[in-house]
């Protein structure tokens, strides 16, 4: 087995201890709570977060997913996203900051952070990059963490692919110059995170908040809760 030099985590239900469903609840309700006072319609704007989304899942890497959702949110809003976009990045350094309330535990990831990079290895933050930078470290700073405790960050201006097609992991490796058999990606959902391993990346399923729509049988995976594979990781290390 190749000596590991990598480290892959997933953010939302892994780093952080929150309920999807519940994370996006608290989200749509602080963005309409933001944007529709400005006169933009409820309806169509949550329409343009979904569909913009989805578009970026469908990303074929001819252009950003940035692009992508960009040119989804014009024409659905019939208005140029450049002219939103400032009001949007305050959004995600500000009022987004209120999402924090969706924690199930208070925790801090730092020490643990550094402990992997003390022994010299990478470590990515492998979230899915549907959300700009500001959103990725608006959710790192409730859990202690800066984009600048990792090698890599994904995030929808730097990332071409979305989980759970291949080509987003392979971009990743690209980027930070890591062999897949020398690395471990850290998740919490069956296919869009474990789906890796096709790659022959090791892999650790965190079962705290699972997300497993696909009904995949996880006991193909090493898993465990946070804790567990925290020590699991740190050992093998």
């Amino acid at each position: 087995m190749e000596k590991i030099t990598t480290v892959l985590f997933d953010l939302d239900g892994t780093l952080i201890p929150f309920d999807q469903k519940e994370f996006i609840e608290s989200y749509l309700y602080l963005i309409a709570k933001k944007f529709v006072p400005r006169g933009y319609d409820k309806d169509i704007l949550i329409k343009a977060l979904w569909d913009g989304t989805g578009n970026m899942v469908k990303n074929d890497g001819k252009v950003s997913n940035r692009d992508v959702f960009k040119s989804t949110f014009a024409e659905l809003m019939e208005k140029e996203y450049d002219e939103m976009e400032d009001d949007f990045m305050e959004f995600y350094e500000k009022e987004f900051d209120d999402v924090k309330q969706t924690l199930q535990d208070e925790v801090d990831r730092a020490g643990f952070i550094k402990t992997i990079k003390d022994k010299g290895l990478k470590v990515v933050l492998a979230t899915n990059p549907v959300f700009p930078k500001a959103a990725v470290q608006t959710r790192l700073n409730w859990i202690g963490l800066s984009v600048d405790d990792f090698d890599y960050v994904t995030t929808f201006e730097n990332s071409h692919y979305c989980k759970p097609n291949l080509e987003y992991y392979k971009e990743i490796f690209e980027n930070i110059g890591s062999k897949p058999e020398e690395s471990i990606m850290v998740g919490n959902n069956a296919l869009e995170d474990m789906i890796v391993s096709e790659l022959g990346v090791r892999t650790f399923l965190i079962t705290d908040n699972l997300e497993n729509p696909e009904k995949i049988d996880v006991n193909k995976f090493e898993n465990g809760n946070f804790d567990d594979i925290a020590n699991k990781v740190l050992n093998i290390l």
